[in-house]
């Protein structure tokens, strides 16, 4: 009896040990085991900031549709309704096939232009895990195709010659619950301008960003400035202004409804981007809104 007992405390005391020495042992696992990834969701609310594009794209299988509209300029007054008796409008689709992929294309009032892109989230912000990533990074490229009726149809005119391309790399971090920026190096390409004098190419620094107020609301903001200015196509006789834009998003459940006042009625990156000509400290102001909704197609 006396032997059962001092094998039974001996047992006991080894599974006691044993028990201590794992416990030490995952607690030593535990502060050298890195702490699990946690990215950066919802840096903006939706696929527009409000004439250009956010680094978010739909999920993969949700294709978002959207509708852009800008009115009139305020500043011609009450015989326009401040603008409101005039529109222009754009509507797009917007379609992720694979994850971090987006293909997207649009119809514009503005030139009668049709617009399709490619869009790719190279990187995503994140913190935790092996390693830490300060930004989130997209990458765009697209094509713009003129629809008007040639200006001179009697000469030998080129399909080509009606195509523009735009390629950006969306840089964007999400600073805290509430604050986001956004830097859009762009590059935009026409493959006919009207002078020898003025360059194809077109470089920008797009700089915007977003705070929120509520679960709901947020206020936006973005700047365009270009980079080689007056090198640029000029529209009409003018030199393009800046494109500047602010505004506010509302989320209502499945929509993302966007308003704001803007210089630019166009709303492709080679129509706000460096074709607007009035600047929008003089008050030439567009009003507009996008809506989005999006679809789950899985």
């Amino acid at each position: 009896m006396r032997t059962g007992v001092l094998f039974l405390a001996l047992a006991m005391g080894l599974i006691a040990s044993a028990q201590e020495e794992e416990d030490d042992l995952l607690s030593s696992l535990d502060s050298i085991s890195p702490p699990s990834k946690e990215i950066a969701f919802a840096t903006f609310k939706g696929t527009r900031l409000i004439n250009g594009h956010t680094i978010q794209i739909p999920a993969q299988g949700e294709m978002a549709f959207l509708i852009s509209h800008r009115f009139g300029n305020i500043r011609d007054g009450a015989y326009t309704f401040f603008g409101l008796d005039q529109a222009s409008v754009r509507l797009g689709l917007e379609y992720s096939p694979i994850d971090r992929l987006c293909v997207g294309i649009g119809r514009s009032v503005y030139q009668k232009s049709v617009d399709g892109f490619l869009k790719y989230q190279l990187l995503q912000q994140s913190k935790g895990g092996k390693l830490t990533m300060p930004v989130s990074v997209t990458l765009l490229s697209g094509i713009a195709v003129n629809g008007l009726k040639w200006a001179e149809p009697n000469r030998e005119n080129y399909f080509t010659s009606r195509l523009t391309y735009t390629h950006q790399i969306l840089i964007a971090r999400k600073m805290n619950a509430d604050l986001s920026f956004q830097l859009m190096p762009t590059l935009i390409h026409y493959n006919l301008v009207a002078k020898v004098a003025e360059s194809n190419d077109v470089y920008a620094l797009g700089i915007g960003g977003r705070y929120k107020l509520t679960r709901r609301l947020s206020v936006n903001a973005e700047v365009y400035p270009v980079l080689n200015h007056t090198e640029m196509p000029a529209i009409n006789g003018l030199k393009p202004a800046t494109c500047v834009a602010v505004g506010v998003d509302i989320e209502t459940g499945g929509h993302v409804f966007q308003l704001h006042v803007t210089n630019a009625q166009a709303m492709i990156e080679k129509g706000f981007i460096s074709e607007s000509t009035g600047s929008f400290f003089e008050g030439n102001l567009y009003f507009g809104f996008n809506v989005s909704r999006t679809f789950n197609l899985h």
